[in-house]
């Protein structure tokens, strides 16, 4: 990224406390003429620069996101808004909805940019897994500042493209393709419809099968509405790739896909062995054979466990787990919990 587009903005008119104060760069509004509203490649070419600003850039001010300027926001606004038009007045796209070629799935405008941004995210993600040092016992102080500066990202590219919700994924949800779609809960609200239930009362059962669901990511009856907001994140997180989802919920499940999941999984044995019995480990061998179960087990039984730096570090992956749609009783999760709810720093 060239530095002529990058300007520093002071921190302080002290000059001692600006010589410890990191400096933000803000992206400027790239030099590049007007953007194609109907192509898609002329958009992300446009976009791309600032996501890559906002995730990418290191900075040293936690949960702040380097910035673009005014300038280069409003223009991504005004080109996604343009590219989301164009599509709106174009002839419908057909594609084949079966593998042979026939049957026909209407594709609703926005959808090639909403899967660039998941593919991107993706991409984003399998960077930060392939900086994670091989070393388990550095493995939590790696990865915690990485989500942190991840979700920090995310968070903002999600106001950044907030017409990317308001336009396609609200209609998305509406048209039953978000987190939790109606073929999901039919089959159980189904068993408890009788014929004399009216329209009102079949709507309120689906609400209720839905505020069940909810509360398998932790929401309680009479819970707030940020307690309500956070457990729907975690579910849309937890939700299969076909799912429609706010940005920033996409951002975190493909934290979970390419990062968590990954560090969770327990190696393939190299070959298989034939006719020899497996040589059994002692009881001092056996453990979490994840990388990520490994290194919390190091941390919560290690010496330092009560040291307020990892609680610290426990509380950290214990809430980057439940963002990203680990379930609540993951073991992992349920060890992580049990940890923090027995802690006091010494």
């Amino acid at each position: 990224m060239s530095s002529s587009n990058t300007v520093a903005v002071a921190g302080s008119s002290s000059s001692s406390s600006s010589s410890n104060q990191a400096a933000i760069n803000t992206l400027k509004n790239p030099d590049q003429g007007s953007v194609n509203p109907t192509s898609l490649p002329s958009l992300w070419n446009y976009v791309e620069p600032a996501l890559r600003h906002i995730l990418c850039t290191p900075t040293t001010t936690p949960g702040k996101a380097p910035t673009i300027d005014v300038a280069y926001h409003v223009g991504i606004h005004t080109a996604v808004y343009n590219y989301f038009t164009s599509q709106s007045e174009s002839p419908s796209v057909y594609v084949p909805s079966k593998p042979n070629g026939k049957g026909k799935d209407l594709v609703a405008s926005g959808t090639d940019l909403y899967d660039q941004l998941d593919r991107y995210f993706a991409q984003v993600a399998q960077e930060n897994l392939l900086g994670i040092p091989s070393d388990d016992s550095t493995l939590l102080e790696f990865y915690v500042p990485s989500f942190n500066r991840y979700s920090t990202g995310i968070q903002s590219i999600n106001r950044l493209l907030n017409y990317v919700n308001r336009h396609y994924v609200k209609r998305s949800v509406d048209e039953d393709k978000g987190w939790l779609r109606l073929t999901d809960v039919l089959d159980a609200v189904a068993k408890t419809i009788t014929s004399e239930d009216t329209r009102d009362k079949i709507s309120a059962k689906l609400r209720e099968k839905r505020s069940d669901e909810l509360k398998r990511w932790g929401y309680e009856d009479g819970g707030s509405t940020e307690m309500m907001t956070a457990a729907e994140a975690s579910a849309e997180a937890a939700s299969s790739p076909d799912r429609v989802i706010p940005v920033v919920s996409l951002g975190h499940r493909r934290w979970r896909t390419e990062v968590i999941e990954p560090l969770l999984s327990v190696p393939k044995a190299k070959g298989k062995r034939k006719g020899k019995p497996l040589v059994t480990t002692t009881n001092a061998e056996k453990g979490p054979r994840g990388r990520l179960a490994r290194a919390v087990k190091d941390l919560i039984e290690g010496p330092y466990a009560r040291e307020p730096s990892s609680i610290e570090l426990a509380a950290s992956l214990a809430a980057s787990l439940r963002v990203c749609g680990i379930r609540i009783d993951h073991p992992l999760r349920k060890k992580l919990d049990k940890f923090l709810a027995t802690s006091q720093p010494v």
